[in-house]
This record gives structure tokens, C-alpha cells and sequence, in this order.
């Protein structure tokens, strides 16, 4: 399983998300992502988005190895997750989010 990892900028990505992002996990099933707006986050100050960074670690990590990767580009105010098949996890992950940051939204979910 690859490291939770937290992209602050879309210049320190060497290739585009769609290769980075995983679509399998290491058993080879079909992981489910989605994507979190935080609407203004590139205008806030530095240390306000490394406040935010932390708390979207922190809540992430709580979902334990459903995570499988996250990417946060600040640049376009978005989080990337990609997760297990877990039913409503999804929702209990961006909703974990809201509770802990109110302005995060969720912009795709099936």
C-alpha cells in the first residue's frame, strides 16, 4: 500500500493525477475516488492552509487503510481520495471533512 501522501502545490507534480492517483489496490481490486472543493483555500494565509493541511491529514488517517491515497492541490482549491470499496465511506470521509472544516464541499459522489 502506498503512503498517504499531500500534494501543497500542483508544481511539484511530475505527472498529471490521473497517473499518480491508483485505480487498483495491491489485491488488484477497483479502489473509488472523489474529489473535496475547499472553496478560496489558495487565498487564505500559510499558515491557515498548513492548519487545514493537518486537519485533512488527521481526518483521513482516522479512516485507517481505507485511504489509499490523497492529494491536496492548493492551487485549484482541491483534494483528491482515493479509497477501498467500502460502502458510505465516501460520505463519512467528506463528511468527517465538513465537520472539521465547514467550507469543504464535496464535488463527486456516486
Amino acid at each position: 500500500m502506498k503512503p498517504l501522501r499531500v500534494t501543497l502545490s500542483i508544481l511539484d507534480a511530475s505527472e498529471p493525477l490521473r497517473r499518480r492517483a491508483p485505480i487498483y489496490d495491491e489485491n488488484g481490486e477497483v479502489l473509488s475516488d472523489f474529489m473535496v472543493i475547499f472553496p478560496g483555500l489558495k487565498k487564505k494565509p500559510k499558515l491557515l492552509i498548513h492548519e487545514i493541511t493537518q486537519e485533512i491529514h488527521r481526518v483521513l488517517t482516522s479512516f485507517g487503510d481505507t485511504v489509499v491515497f490523497a492529494e491536496l492541490n492548493v492551487a485549484i482549491n482541491l483534494l483528491w481520495v482515493s479509497v477501498r470499496p467500502v460502502e458510505g465511506v465516501r460520505f463519512e470521509i467528506s463528511e468527517a471533512l465538513r465537520s472539521r472544516i465547514p467550507s469543504a464541499r464535496i464535488v463527486s459522489h456516486l
